[in-house]
């Protein structure tokens, strides 16, 4: 499993929480790429609820990850 920006950014609109079962229906009615619903069947299924793609993909960049001052635009 791995994940890109571009990849992980299907996810953002997701409803969160979500369960795994949950995000791989979302990823499929939203018609994301085959590999987000790939990475998202193999996440472990312990019965977790996803507060995030963070939850899913630590490196997730924020907003607080980019170097600019939104006051200034």
């Amino acid at each position: 499993m791995f994940w890109t920006l571009e990849l992980a950014s299907h996810l953002e609109e997701a409803p969160w929480p979500a369960t795994k079962d949950e995000l791989i229906d979302y990823a499929i009615r939203s018609g994301a790429p085959l590999e987000v619903v790939e990475n998202l069947q193999e996440l472990d299924d312990e019965g977790e609820v996803y507060e995030g793609v963070e939850d899913i993909w630590p490196d997730y960049p924020t907003q607080e990850d980019f170097f600019f001052n939104e006051d200034e635009y």
